[in-house]
């Protein structure tokens, strides 16, 4: 018996399905932001506050590194002298809620872009979906890269410089609780999608909007991009710069490879 064709969506069968699969995905974010918001005293005190003691595990991985080099104890954390302040009735109730939602985020983010890459999927053709396999995975591993990197490297040199910097002895230190929680969730956060570019990259070269000979041709350019980035989102001096810069240079390179791949199989 002959199968019957599929009958072709029409632009808001297409819009339906699309708002189904984001209700999924907000669905999916409320649940594991409300069991977060449950947690939350453990979350911030485990994850947030403990980046402001000597004690973090990155800040004793970077001494050991200065003590073993020879360096003395030029890279190892001082104490942050911090009190945490809350200036608002709700600024305590909204950083929780804040830490919750992006917190959700990050951890459906598997969910999330699996979602989003079965509303594209249909529309590719077929040796374009095989050449994509895996690409659900690979996403979520560069995502969850990102966040470790940005929560284990990028926060806690961003943390150490801006607690233990300061113009006057006779100046407290009393930063905003909200502040401080959305400096770490904001960089961790971005840094995670950051690490998304060879990804990017792999999609832009698969509908030909870019190819490996443009990203060699601009290389020199993407280096100067890179190091202007680290000096923003890093404290200003030349290791920390350095710490960052080096796996997002490497993430180019890794987005060329991957797109010079693309364009061969195109070929065949």
């Amino acid at each position: 018996m002959p199968e019957t064709p599929k009958k072709e969506m029409t632009f808001f069968d297409h819009l339906g399905e699309l708002r189904w699969r984001l209700v999924k995905c907000i669905i999916a974010i409320l649940i594991l932001a409300i069991v977060i918001f449950i947690y939350e005293t453990e979350i911030v005190e485990g994850l947030f506050l403990g980046m402001a003691k000597p004690d973090f595990i990155t800040y004793d991985f970077l001494c050991s590194i200065s003590q073993a080099t020879g360096m003395e104890e030029s890279l190892c954390a001082s104490e942050i002298k911090l009190q945490m302040i809350d200036t608002k009735m709700s600024g305590q109730f909204t950083a929780s809620i804040y830490i919750a939602i992006i917190g959700g985020i990050v951890i459906a983010f598997p969910y999330i872009f699996y979602q989003l890459w079965s509303f594209v999927k249909p529309g590719l053709k077929k040796n374009e979906i095989h050449g994509s396999k895996g690409i659900v995975f690979w996403a979520s591993l560069l995502f969850a890269l990102g966040i470790l990197f940005g929560y284990y490297i990028v926060s806690p040199l961003c943390v150490q410089f801006f607690g233990t910097y300061s113009i006057s002895d006779d100046i407290a230190k009393m930063p905003i609780f909200s502040e401080y929680i959305s400096m770490i969730t904001t960089t961790t956060f971005w840094t995670g999608i950051l690490f998304e570019l060879p990804m990017v990259i792999f999609i832009m070269s698969k509908i030909g909007l870019i190819g490996p000979e443009f990203l060699r041709t601009y290389r020199k350019h993407a280096v100067v991009v890179v190091l202007i980035l680290a000096a923003i989102i890093t404290p200003p001096d030349f290791i920390s710069q350095i710490i960052v810069a080096v796996p997002i240079l490497l993430l180019y390179e890794i987005s060329i490879f991957v797109s010079a791949s693309v364009a061969k199989k195109a070929k065949v």
